[in-house]
């Protein structure tokens, strides 16, 4: 396992080590003592999601704040995304800053999204599989988000606006200048 800051405080790309032969492939998608060894992370991880997303479709700019914030680490299981997320947290000298990194089937990178970030990913491939692994139960009351095209943010994803797929509900997302965190 290899462990790699990112540009953004405390947040970390996970390169598992991955064995190869004329079978396929292994590999430990979690390993609580080797993340602990390797990146002084020990986090005790609740719950586990899985999303399903078709071509073009743009999940996020998603959080949960206050206590029921969550730590995540987040892996494509099929297909690509590029996946992309935001420092929130205003005491932190990267705040408002925003990282993006492809996952995907292939690299099998994982990030490892800190308390106090925003996530969000779109898919690039026919079908992406994607699973987030939590350190805080979901709370409906403590959700919170950020538009996808926030202008202080200006996110490049890289892809046609026009073909963005997204919820109703993340089509209603506040830009970051009317929400307080």
């Amino acid at each position: 396992m290899q462990v790699e800051k990112t540009p953004l405080n405390d947040c970390l790309l996970i390169k598992p080590t991955v064995f190869e032969d004329h079978r396929g492939v292994f590999l430990e998608t979690y390993h609580r003592k080797r993340l602990a060894e390797f990146s002084g992370i020990d986090a005790e991880f609740v719950q586990d999601n899985q999303s399903v997303s078709h071509f073009g479709v743009l999940r996020g700019l998603h959080f949960q704040h206050g206590e029921h914030a969550q730590t995540k680490i987040v892996r494509v299981i099929h297909g690509k995304v590029l996946d992309v997320v935001v420092d929130l947290r205003p005491e932190s000298s990267t705040y408002k800053k925003t990282f993006s990194v492809i996952l995907d089937d292939e690299n099998l990178y994982q990030l490892y999204v800190p308390k106090g970030f925003g996530h969000g990913f779109l898919t690039l491939s026919e079908k992406s599989v994607f699973s987030y692994k939590c350190d805080n139960y979901y709370t409906p009351g403590s959700e919170g988000g950020i538009r996808y095209d926030d202008p202080e943010l200006a996110i490049n994803w890289n892809f046609p606006e026009e073909e963005f797929i997204l919820s109703e509900k993340d089509k209603k997302l506040p830009f970051l200048k009317d929400i307080s965190l």
